[in-house]
């Protein structure tokens, strides 16, 4: 018997929180014979518009009894009567796994689901989901989150790697590998890699520390502390790290170690250094420390990297 996934959508839903995840379980069906029976639900049926304009057709909430329900994000405000309408019926189902994507998880933690839980949604939200749901275990440097029979993740495309992970929850990592494969994305990106490798790269939401990260990514053997940080950005270090968190969404010192662990992984793959070596070059000081530093922001080990790149040869 396949297994139901119902999709929760709104006026307003983002159109890849939704499409995106159903193409992961569509090709998954063609590896497990009857994998998967899809649904889209939605507080009135019919055609329901996306922010984009594109619409889905959309069934009543009424079913009960759907082996996972997953809830899009997208911008809520649309319609109230439809997000309270959804709110009102996720308190009362009891599926086998509850999942959001991006922003759906504001939905699911103002229905309750999410108290005392671990979650993730947007990094751009944080701040906002923090204050209103302040019960909630928020890690927003998360890809995905599970905590029991909760699932979230953040935002848009890493439904496909939430979608996946269920996939692999149900089914195995073979047939989860076989889907990615078939989407051709990343073979599951770990749920504990970062979402915010994006936001280093342009140097924060406006650029502002586009010059200070260039300027850290050619100096990681240095110590980079804040006090370095903010002398070099012509700021106190309190004023330094306030403004970086609000512009970054992370802390000066995660930021540090994911550029550590970006230069850390070119290295890894290009193969002609040892781990010691790799380490003691960028600032993670020997092997053991940078392998903790892998596991926290990649969720894998160098060595696992480094395993899994002489198998592909």
């Amino acid at each position: 018997m396949p297994r139901s996934i119902g999709f929760v959508i709104h006026p307003g839903f983002q159109f890849l929180d939704v499409v995106g995840p159903t193409a992961a379980f569509e090709i998954a069906s063609r590896y497990v014979p009857d994998g998967y029976a899809l649904e889209i639900l939605a507080p009135s049926a019919g055609m329901v518009t996306s922010s984009s304009g594109l619409e889905l057709a959309a069934g009543p909430l009424g079913t009960d009894g759907l082996d996972t329900i997953i809830v899009s994000g997208g911008q809520l405000v649309w319609d109230m009567a439809a997000f309270h309408a959804v709110v009102d019926w996720l308190k009362t189902i009891h599926p086998r796994r509850l999942a959001s994507v991006c922003s759906g998880a504001f939905l699911l933690a103002e229905a309750g689901r999410l108290d005392g839980r671990l979650a993730t949604t947007h990094w751009e939200s944080t701040e906002r989901f923090r204050r209103h749901y302040p019960r909630v275990r928020l890690e927003p440097d998360r890809i995905f989150t599970r905590d029991g029979d909760m699932w979230t993740s953040a935002g848009i495309s890493a439904g496909i790697d939430l979608a996946l992970a269920l996939i692999e929850d149900d089914h195995g990592p073979s047939i989860a590998r076989r889907t990615a494969q078939q989407l051709v994305v990343h073979n599951r990106r770990p749920g504990g890699q970062s979402q915010f490798s994006g936001l280093l790269e342009l140097g924060g939401r406006s650029g502002r520390f586009a010059a200070l990260l260039d300027w850290a990514r050619a100096n990681l053997g240095e110590a980079l502390t804040v006090e370095q940080l903010a002398e070099h950005a012509a700021m106190s270090p309190r004023n330094f790290s306030r403004a970086f968190l609000r512009e970054m969404g992370t802390t000066p010192a995660k930021a540090i170690e994911q550029l550590r662990v970006a230069a850390a992984r070119d290295a890894v793959e290009a193969g002609s250094s040892s781990l010691e070596e790799i380490a003691r070059q960028i600032g993670l000081k020997d092997a053991g420390r940078m392998r903790r530093a892998f596991l926290r922001v990649l969720g894998q080990s160098p060595q696992l990297l480094r395993r899994s790149l002489r198998d592909r040869v």
